[in-house]
C-alpha cells in the first residue's frame, strides 16, 4: 500500500485514493461545528440577559423621575385619546398615562425587588435549616412549607397585608411571607443532594469543619439555583402586588401603581376610554415577561445542565 502521509484506523485505509479526503473533512466540521454553535448560544443568550436587565432598569430609573409630572392634573387635557403628544391617553384628571404606568411600573418593580429578596432570604435559611438541621428540623420546616403552598397566595397575602395596615409596607411583608416555599424546597433540595456527593465526603475524610464544607463547597453549590429562583420570584412578587392592590387591599389610591391604575380604570371602560386599562396591563405583562426571560436566560448560563448547550 502507497503511503499517502495521512494515518488511518478501523480499515480506513482499504479506500479508494479518491475518497481519503471526504473522511478528514467531515470530521473536522463535525468536530468544529458544535463549538462555533455553543458559542453562538451563548453570547445570545448573554444579549438577551443584559437587554433584559437595561430594559427594567430603564423603566425603574425613567418611573422614579416621572412621579412628579405623573401626579399633575390639567383638565383642560382630559380623557384624550393616545397620540403623539399623550401616547398612552390621559384620563378623567388630564394625567399623562404614559408617565403613570411608567410611575407605576417603578413602584411595582421596586416592591417586587424588596418583597422578593427578603423572601429569598427566608428561602434560604430555612431550607438549609431543613437540610442541615437534622430529622426534627427537616420535618418541621416540610410541614410549614406544605401548609404554606396549601393555602393560595392571595388569600394569604390579603390577610397579611390588611393586618399590617396595608400600604406599602403592608404589601412588602405580605409578599416576603407568602413567596418563600417554593424556593425554599429547592434549597433543600439541592443541600441534601450536595449533602451526599463525593467531593463533600471527601472533605469530611480529610477534616475539613462543618463550616468549612458549607463556605467551600455548599454555597457554590447551591448559589446558582438559588440566584435564578430569586430573579424568577420578581414576576410573582409584582403580579401578586398589582392583584391585591386592585382589590383595594394594597397601595394606597394616591400612590402610583399599575393596581391602581388598573382599578380606577375598571369604572371608565363602558365610557369608551380603553386605553387606561389596555396600555397599564401591556406594561406590566411586558415587565413580568423581561424578568422571566432574564430569570430563563441566567439559569441557561449558569446551570451546569446546560451551560453548554
Amino acid at each position: 500500500m502507497a503511503d499517502n502521509g495521512t494515518s488511518t484506523c478501523g480499515g480506513a485505509g482499504a479506500q479508494a485514493p479518491g475518497m481519503q479526503d471526504a473522511p478528514v473533512v467531515q470530521t473536522t466540521t463535525a468536530f468544529h461545528a458544535p463549538r462555533a454553535e455553543r458559542s453562538r448560544n451563548r453570547l445570545r443568550t448573554l444579549v438577551v440577559l443584559v437587554a433584559s436587565v437595561a430594559l427594567l432598569a430603564a423603566i425603574v430609573i425613567s418611573g422614579v423621575l416621572a412621579t412628579d409630572a405623573a401626579m399633575q392634573t390639567d383638565f383642560s387635557a382630559k380623557n384624550l385619546a393616545p397620540s403623539f403628544a399623550h401616547l398612552f391617553g390621559t384620563d378623567w384628571m388630564g394625567r399623562d398615562m404614559f408617565l403613570r404606568t411608567l410611575a407605576g411600573l417603578s413602584t411595582s418593580v421596586l416592591v417586587g425587588l424588596l418583597a422578593a429578596g427578603a423572601s429569598s432570604l427566608v428561602a434560604l435559611v430555612l431550607g438549609a435549616a431543613a437540610a442541615l438541621g437534622g430529622k426534627k428540623v427537616d420535618a418541621a420546616v416540610t410541614w410549614l412549607i406544605d401548609l404554606m403552598m396549601g393555602v393560595p397566595h392571595i388569600v394569604l397575602l390579603i390577610l397579611i397585608s390588611f393586618a399590617l395596615g396595608k400600604g406599602f409596607w403592608g404589601v412588602a411583608i405580605g409578599v416576603a411571607l407568602t413567596h418563600w416555599p417554593s424556593l425554599a424546597r429547592v434549597v433543600r433540595a439541592e443541600i441534601l443532594q450536595c449533602r451526599q456527593s463525593t467531593f463533600v465526603e471527601v472533605a469530611r475524610k480529610l477534616g475539613k469543619s462543618r463550616a468549612n464544607i458549607a463556605v467551600r463547597h455548599m454555597l457554590p453549590y447551591v448559589l446558582p439555583q438559588f440566584l435564578v429562583g430569586l430573579i424568577l420570584l420578581f414576576p410573582h412578587a409584582i403580579l401578586h402586588e398589582a392583584a391585591i392592590t386592585f382589590l383595594g387591599f394594597g397601595l394606597p389610591p394616591e400612590q402610583p401603581a399599575i393596581g391602581v391604575i388598573l382599578s380606577e380604570s375598571m369604572g371608565y371602560l363602558s365610557a369608551g376610554m380603553w386605553w387606561l386599562a389596555v396600555f397599564p396591563g401591556l406594561a406590566l405583562i411586558a415587565t413580568v415577561l423581561l424578568f422571566d426571560a432574564a430569570g430563563s436566560n441566567l439559569r441557561r448560563l449558569i446551570d451546569p445542565h446546560s451551560s453548554q448547550d
